[in-house]
């Protein structure tokens, strides 16, 4: 569903923000650049699980799609379709 795509996109990018941001500062005051990366590398790894699977928060409020209609029968389907043909230029 929609909502659910909305809340896991949220979740991703804010993950991945606090997670540039702490591994930034760590990075900063350490003097290590990279510890920096082994943070966002996690913070990324853990977005990752918590937003790729169908877990069911993201599927709270499913489509209604609409029911299948029956046309006609197969003799009026053929009778509808036209050969197509090429005009040569």
């Amino acid at each position: 569903d929609y909502k659910g795509q909305k809340l896991a996109e949220q979740i991703f990018q804010g993950i991945i923000l606090v997670s540039a941001v702490i591994g930034f500062i760590y990075g900063y005051i350490t003097e290590q650049f990279g510890w920096t990366v082994y943070i966002v590398m996690a913070g990324c790894a853990l977005s990752c699980l918590l937003t790729l699977p169908p877990w069911p928060m993201y599927r709270r409020n499913p489509l209604k799609w609409l029911p299948v209609q029956e046309s006609g029968t197969e003799e009026k389907k053929a009778a509808d379709r036209k050969p197509k043909r090429h005009s040569k230029s």
